[in-house]
């Protein structure tokens, strides 16, 4: 891990703001890790926000709700932050914001809940990794092992990306009731708070608020990727998840605080997953801001509230600028697993040439999965996949540092990406 020059001036002591409904939002039917939904739904048909518009009969999915109100418009190919174009439920918004019904509970009835229902409430209100990874929670919920051990992640180690700052420092008492959900599930492990030193006031706040718990608050130093559940799980307990392992496989769960803060919201409000807090930041906005932002809203509608640009953007980010992906259009809808939208002028840019590795050994220093990026890209470039996998190309968390270091200013992630797809496809 390296210490990385953070960014995060623009919003970091900005309140979240409500961004503005849009006319219309386009929520795409795969948000998560697993198979694409069917639509619930058809066209000319008025749905309410927080109605189920996406699902299926069996299999690794995680359901998707309608985030307005308003009149279903078309169901068709758009683009996909990550995806490039996936079907999509069209809602034209009727100005009203009317929402399914979502009875409150009382502290007394969430505690009477037993464990299978709650994990039947977070698989249908459709919640997934809010960190980036996307994977289904109720799943996630379910390990096959027994854990002694649950880390809230809040490090937050992306550059630029303040949304889970921000999180904390205004609902931290509604994360600490989610976190003490996901214990019950787990079976009442010792819970743990993660924080890196550059957030001291979201480590105040978050003290503040377990201190009548169980709860331990483990500040850590800033650094990257501190936030990949592999390296957390190493920074707080020092213990190390196993080549080709998660870390269940040695008794931890990791949630990211905004995971834990919808599943509170879905406990304690009845509220499904349609709307999250993203950071859009970057040179080109005048209006840089964490944005409460319903899903399905796209780039383009929320300039609204950021913008206007001050200058033409040559890249715009989905996620963090290690780990994120560029888009191609203003059209490209928010989805549950967006953490940041990142507008980089052109002198903030840096050209890649395909050049030659020249063996200096760094990209495998910073490495935190240990392995060797330079020669798992020889063999892709080479598309010799099956020597890519024999020097462990999966345990790869694309974190993008041995691009960050690499002198030759190869694209090493952008290779071992397309070799993993290439493994995953056979």
């Amino acid at each position: 891990m390296i210490k990385l020059r953070e960014s995060k001036e623009a919003t970091f002591h900005k309140p979240t703001k409500k961004a503005k409904l849009p006319t219309r939002v386009i929520i795409p039917l795969s948000q998560h890790f697993g198979a694409i939904c069917e639509p619930m739904v058809k066209i000319g048909d008025q749905v309410k926000a927080g109605q189920l518009i996406g699902s299926l009969d069996k299999g690794l999915f995680s359901p998707i709700h309608a985030s307005i109100s308003g009149t279903v418009s078309a169901i068709q190919d758009y683009p996909h932050p990550s995806l490039g174009r996936v079907k999509a439920v069209v809602i034209d918004n009727d100005g009203a914001d009317s929402k399914t019904e979502q009875r409150p509970r009382t502290e007394q009835e969430v505690a009477s809940l037993s464990v299978e229902h709650l994990r039947k409430i977070i698989f249908d209100a459709g919640i997934v990794g809010l960190g980036g990874a996307a994977f289904p929670a109720h799943v996630k919920l379910s390990p096959p092992k027994k854990i002694d051990s649950f880390i809230l992640n809040g490090a937050e180690c992306e550059p630029y990306l303040t949304n889970d700052f921000a999180l904390m420092k205004e609902k931290a008492r509604e994360i600490i009731q989610g976190a003490k959900i996901v214990l019950k599930i787990l079976g009442n492990p010792q819970g743990y708070i993660a924080i890196e030193n550059n957030k001291p006031e979201a480590i105040k706040i978050m003290r503040e608020a377990i201190k009548d718990t169980n709860f331990t608050l483990k500040v850590l130093n800033s650094s990257y990727p501190q936030g990949g559940e592999k390296q957390l799980t190493k920074s707080v307990l020092n213990r190390e998840v196993p080549s080709g392992g998660l870390p269940f496989d040695i008794g931890v769960v990791v949630h990211n605080v905004g995971t834990v803060y919808a599943i509170y919201e879905a406990i304690y409000k009845s509220k499904p997953l349609y709307e999250k807090v993203v950071t859009l930041t970057g040179s080109c906005l005048s209006n840089p801001q964490n944005l409460l932002v319903r899903i399905g809203t796209t780039i383009r509608d929320l300039l609204e509230d950021c913008g206007p640009f001050k200058n033409e953007p040559a890249k715009i980010v989905f996620g963090g600028p290690m780990m994120g992906i560029a888009q191609y259009t203003l059209d490209v809808p928010v989805i549950k697993s967006t953490t940041g939208i990142i507008f980089f002028s052109k002198d903030e840019l840096s050209n890649r040439e395909d050049r030659v590795c020249c063996r200096c050994g760094r990209c495998v220093d910073v490495c935190p999965a240990r392995i060797m990026p330079a020669f798992i890209t020889m063999a892709a470039e080479q598309d010799k996949f099956t020597i890519a996998k024999d020097y462990d190309i999966m345990d790869c968390i694309e974190c993008g540092l041995c691009s960050y270091v690499c002198p030759a200013r190869r694209d090493l992630v952008g290779l071992i990406k397309y070799a993993k797809s290439r493994l995953k496809a056979k």
